[in-house]
């Protein structure tokens, strides 16, 4: 008798532990609807999440399960990415036209996917056209399980920080200006949390520390971020613990996110929370007010300055950020672990961008080829085996010199490479670059021609990983990338006038195993669309 009641406790400790050690489900219910918003003060068609702008924050834990049922009240087809999220195992759930058939007006799609082994400051968007002008973002940010220690004293609050340019102008208007064959121009100011000058305002008590969530969430500019009179002490990029380097100011392009420690150590007072733009004539300002709760004065006097147009200077402090070798991560093992620089490379992938006339339209395009989007999301055509979608291998590994010409760009990989991909700029422009699916290793940018030799400048030791990265004017960036995510993958420029006009692609990363543990299996709830139709 006691040895059974022994066993019946016994089983009973295992089905708690069992149900205590799942992974947490949180759910979302999001409408998303139209209002007129007017940040900068002209009445404009905004796209809000539950009556929100910006939409609501996304707070959860490593290793989490989202599920998000996402109402479609727009007039227009929807579809919303996740910015940074790797989705392990499970690009049906990435949110963009290549993985996804967007969700028509009046209907809905529930998104479900879980944060597998990330920790960090991230946010969302619509993808769909134009949509993420007219707003529809929102910060995510994934906390460490209590069990990963942090590599610096837990802050005593923190807070979203989205920053992003704004066009006054309607977001269908920006989008047939496009098509049309124009280009958008400057924008009209830029927005902090969705407010425009002295909207946001940040209460803090004196002599605490917090960390701040900083995002571009902009769709074309470059910016700097400050805060008046105060340190900001860099501890987080896109998941990746970085070297605790301290910055009076911020460079952060279009799609990047950074967390940094900010403390209340000057005299009680409200200071000024500036970002303006980078390499634009004029430059614009957002600006925002840090309060300390017992000041006693209000903001007054000019902006503290930052850097407007210098490239060397953006370039000495990109090359700064580096990872933090002893932290831990999502994981218990330490980030350093990982020793990148000893793999060996398979391949490399040289990405150019242009801006060819075609059919005497501008365009954007990635070694001669701007892409298009066919009817039929390239994931569904790849699973189904639908022919005539797209071709593996249309895209070459590097410029080759063909005229230019429109098509649907999928590099093909295979799953468990190592591969060296470098993104060559041979215009006057900033390009922001962004893979989903992964994080990679930034181990190297200059000024010129890329060429096997660039790799003597390589950092092979502490470069940060993240999954946008710059590429100045005339110059290049390289990053390494370990190909362990089965799936469709979209790597696209976040200036959103590039994406829109074919500054994108796709990588098929490919496991002969057809394995469900390499991939999830296909939704219940997938949409279909275009020559998908019909198929189960």
């Amino acid at each position: 008798m006691a040895l059974h009641l022994g066993v019946l406790c016994l089983n009973i400790l295992l089905v708690v532990l069992l149900v205590q050690a799942e992974d947490a489900y949180k759910f979302f219910t999001w409408n998303v609807t139209y209002t007129i918003i007017s940040p900068l003060g002209i009445p404009k068609q905004g796209i809000v999440i539950n009556g929100q702008f910006p939409g609501p924050e996304i707070d959860v834990v490593t290793n989490d399960n989202l599920v998000i049922n996402v109402f479609n009240s727009l007039d227009e087809p929807l579809l919303m990415t996740w910015n940074g999220i790797w989705q392990r195992r499970s690009s049906w759930q990435d949110g963009v036209l290549g993985t996804n058939c967007p969700i028509p007006p009046g209907g809905n799609y529930t998104y479900q996917f879980q944060v597998k082994d990330q920790i960090g400051s991230y946010f969302y968007f619509p993808s769909t056209g134009f949509q993420k002008s007219a707003g529809g973002y929102g910060g995510l940010k994934i906390d460490n399980r209590v069990i990963i220690p942090l590599p610096y004293n837990t802050p005593d609050g923190d807070a979203f920080v989205l920053i992003g340019d704004w066009y006054n102008v309607n977001h269908t208007s920006l989008q047939g200006e496009l098509e049309a064959g124009g280009s958008l121009g400057q924008p009209d100011g830029v927005l902090i949390n969705g407010r425009g000058p002295f909207g946001a305002f940040f209460s803090f008590e004196p002599g605490r520390t917090y960390r701040l969530r900083i995002a571009n969430v902009g769709i074309a500019t470059s910016l700097n971020f400050r805060i008046q009179g105060h340190k900001m002490q860099l501890v987080e990029t896109e998941g990746s613990h970085t070297v605790q380097n301290l910055y009076d100011n911020l460079d952060i392009h279009v799609g990047q996110s950074y967390s940094v420690l900010v403390t209340l150590d000057q005299a009680p007072a409200d200071y000024y929370v500036v970002a303006s733009t980078r390499f634009t004539s004029p430059e614009l300002s957002g600006i925002g007010v840090l309060h300390y709760s017992n000041s006693g004065s209000k903001v007054s006097g000019p902006l503290p300055g930052g850097p407007t147009v210098e490239i060397d200077y953006s370039i000495s402090q990109a090359r700064s950020i580096r990872w933090d070798l002893a932290a831990n991560a999502a994981r218990p093992n330490p980030q350093g672990s990982f020793h990148y620089g000893m793999i060996n490379v398979s391949r490399t992938v040289v990405l150019a961008g242009s801006s060819p006339l075609i059919n005497d339209k501008k365009r954007y395009a990635v070694n001669g080829v701007s892409y298009i989007s066919p009817d039929t999301p390239l994931k569904l055509a790849d699973y189904f085996n639908i022919p005539g979608v797209f071709s593996l291998g249309s895209i070459p590994d590097s410029p080759s010199g063909i005229s230019p010409t429109l098509g649907t760009s999928v590099l093909s990989t295979d799953s468990r490479t190592f591969i060296e991909v470098v993104f060559q700029n041979n215009e006057n422009e900033v390009y922001t670059w962004h893979v989903d699916g992964y994080s990679f290793f930034v181990v190297g940018m200059d000024g010129g021609q890329w060429l096997p030799s660039s790799r003597g400048e390589y950092n092979l030791l502490d470069a940060v990983a993240r999954s946008t990265v710059q590429v100045y004017p005339q110059s290049w960036t390289a990053v390494l990338l370990e190909l362990d995510n089965v799936g469709m993958w979209n790597i696209r420029s976040q200036v959103w006038e590039r994406q829109y006009l074919g500054q994108q692609l796709y990588m098929r990363v490919f496991s002969g195993s057809m394995s469900f543990r390499d991939e999830s299996p296909i939704p219940r709830n997938v949409l279909l669309c275009g020559a998908a139709v019909g198929h189960s």
